[in-house]
């Protein structure tokens, strides 16, 4: 068994039950790191998904490291993140059958998503019936303008080994 715990800084770290800490994860995304506000993962526990103070939902799957933490070469996935609310994300939840990523936030929203590619499928409270079988249909809502991104492995290892030159030049004249 592992635990997991949400921080401040935006990272989640993976612990044993005897309380040594196993892995620290941070989210790979273009937005700074802020902090997580909700945590879970899936019935299988195949996916660990977070939600954040700025209303993103990041998701990582974790399968394989769970099966052999110690293992190198099991690593954790970030596979997909997306802007559900424009403000903090307060719970969340994965119901399995249906595929679906049901999130809250403080502004009272309730949506759901397709969580397979963060797409949105709608809010508690809409007039019409929740489409399920439609997940290519890429929609936002009124107050989100991002669209989901999909991290792939290889975009993942290049920007972790792209390197910045910023040379200093001293100019006297200023």
């Amino acid at each position: 068994p592992i635990l997991a715990s949400a921080h401040d800084n935006g990272s989640i770290c993976l612990w044993s039950i005897q309380g040594k800490l196993v892995n620290e994860i941070l989210p790979f995304s273009k937005y700074p790191s802020v902090p997580l506000t909700a945590l879970c993962t899936d019935i299988s526990t195949k996916m660990l998904l977070a939600g954040s103070k700025e209303g993103h939902i990041m998701c990582w799957s974790i399968e394989s490291f769970l099966e052999d933490p110690q293992n190198p070469k099991n690593q954790i996935k970030e596979e997909l993140c997306w802007r559900a609310h424009p403000t903090e994300v307060v719970d969340l939840f994965h119901e399995e059958e249906k595929n679906v990523v049901v999130t809250a936030s403080i502004d009272g929203s309730v949506r759901l998503w397709h969580a397979m590619n963060g797409y949105y499928i709608g809010y508690f409270g809409q007039p019409r019936m929740f489409d399920f079988s439609d997940i290519s249909r890429l929609i936002l809502p009124s107050d989100v303008n991002s669209f989901p991104i999909i991290i792939k492995e290889e975009s993942k290892h290049m920007e972790k080994n792209k390197k910045f030159e910023y040379p200093l030049v001293l100019d006297r004249d200023k």
